[in-house]
C-alpha cells in the first residue's frame, strides 16, 4: 500500500480529490504535466518522474477521454507500480475495445450529481484482483468482515470483526437501486451527448478564436464534458471577462479545471509553484465549459451557441 513517505504520480488537470487521497495517506503528489490535446497525463514525461518511492500512477480521464492506458500500464508493469485509473469523468469509455474499468489495476467511478450517471453522491471501484477487492469491501464499511445481511444465516448469528480502521463510504440501497436505472440508459444518454458535442463542434468551427475539444481514434470518448479554450492573443479580454460576459447572456458555464498545483494549499504545504506543468497551465488559464447534459435540447445548445458567439465576437481584435 501507500503509506508516509511514498509519491504516487498524477496530473494537475483534475479535481482536488484525486491529489487529496494521496495527501491523506501521508505520501507526496507527484505531477506530471498534460499532453495539449487530450489533456491527459503526457505518457512521454511519465517515466521520468518515478522514482525509488513512487508507489502507485493515478491516471485521469479528462473530461470522458481515456488515457494512453496501455502505455501507461506497460510503464507502472516495468517499475512494479500500480495502476489507480480516476474514471468519474468516464462511465462509459472504451480504449482500444476495451470498456474502461477492465483495463487498470483498480479504476475508480463517480456517481455524482453532474455525472453521466448518478447517484447524488457516491461511486465504484472496479478491479479483477480478488485479495484487493475483499479488503476494499471491507475497508468501506467501517472496517468490519460482515455487514448486517451476511451475520444471520441458516446456523444462526456470526459475530463481525473489526480487522482495519475502515470508513463509511458505503451506497446506501436507494443510491444504488438509482444507478441500476440508468445503466440501461447509458447508451442513448451517450448518444444524445455525440450529437451536442458535433451541434458544437459544427457552430464554433468558423470562430478561431476557440479551440474545441479533440479526441483520437482508437477509442469511445464519455464526452462528460465540453471545454472549450479560447485564444488570448486573438481576443481584447482574458478568459475570466470572456467567462463573465457569457453568464450576462444567461449562459452558465464553469472550468474544469484550475491546474492542482495553483491552489494556496499545494503551493503553501507542498512547494508547488507556476512552472511546474506549463501545458497544464496554460490550459488551466483559457478554459471554459458550457452547458452539456444529455436532456438538453437543441434550442437550449442553440442558445449556448448564440451566447459564445455574441461574447467572441464583442471581443475579438
Amino acid at each position: 500500500g501507500v503509506s508516509a513517505g511514498d509519491e504516487v504520480i498524477t496530473t494537475p488537470i483534475t479535481f482536488a480529490s484525486t491529489v487529496n487521497v494521496i495527501v491523506h495517506r501521508g505520501a507526496r503528489p507527484v505531477l506530471v504535466d498534460v499532453e495539449d490535446d487530450t489533456l491527459n497525463i503526457d505518457v512521454g514525461l511519465l517515466e521520468q518522474a518515478i522514482s525509488p518511492r513512487t508507489k502507485a500512477i493515478i491516471p485521469v480521464d479528462f473530461a470522458g477521454h481515456p488515457c494512453a492506458l496501455d502505455s501507461i500500464g506497460q510503464i507502472a508493469a516495468r517499475h512494479n507500480l500500480v495502476t489507480i485509473e480516476d474514471a468519474a469523468h468516464a462511465v462509459g469509455a472504451e480504449y482500444d475495445g476495451h470498456r474502461v474499468g477492465s483495463i487498470s489495476d483498480m479504476t475508480c467511478f463517480s456517481f455524482y450529481a453532474t455525472k453521466n450517471i448518478t447517484s447524488g453522491e457516491g461511486g465504484a471501484l472496479t478491479t479483477d484482483n480478488g485479495e484487493w477487492a475483499e479488503k476494499i469491501e471491507i475497508l468501506s464499511l467501517h472496517g468490519i468482515t460482515l455487514d448486517a445481511w451476511k451475520r444471520h444465516h441458516g446456523t444462526g448469528y456470526e459475530h463481525w470483526a473489526v480487522t482495519y480502521p475502515g470508513y463509511k463510504y458505503n451506497m446506501f440501497d436507494l443510491q444504488a437501486s438509482l444507478v441500476l436505472s440508468q445503466l440501461s440508459k447509458i447508451d442513448s444518454f451517450w448518444e444524445r451527448r455525440v450529437e451536442l458535442k458535433k451541434r458544437f463542434d459544427s457552430a464554433f468551427a468558423g470562430i478561431p478564436e476557440i479551440q474545441c475539444p479533440v479526441e483520437k481514434s482508437n477509442l469511445k470518448h464519455a464526452y462528460h464534458l465540453y471545454p472549450i479554450r479560447i485564444r488570448p492573443e486573438m481576443l481584447t479580454a482574458e478568459r475570466d471577462a470572456i467567462m463573465n460576459a457569457i453568464v450576462a447572456e444567461n449562459v452558465g458555464v464553469g472550468i474544469h479545471f484550475r491546474a492542482v498545483h495553483l491552489h494556496p494549499y499545494y503551493q503553501n504545504e507542498l512547494g508547488f509553484q507556476r512552472g511546474i506543468c506549463p501545458c497544464a497551465e496554460r490550459y488551466s488559464d483559457r478554459t471554459i465549459s458550457l452547458p452539456f447534459y444529455p436532456r438538453m435540447s437543441d434550442a437550449d445548445a442553440d442558445d449556448v451557441i448564440g451566447a459564445v458567439s455574441k461574447v467572441i465576437q464583442r471581443f475579438r481584435r
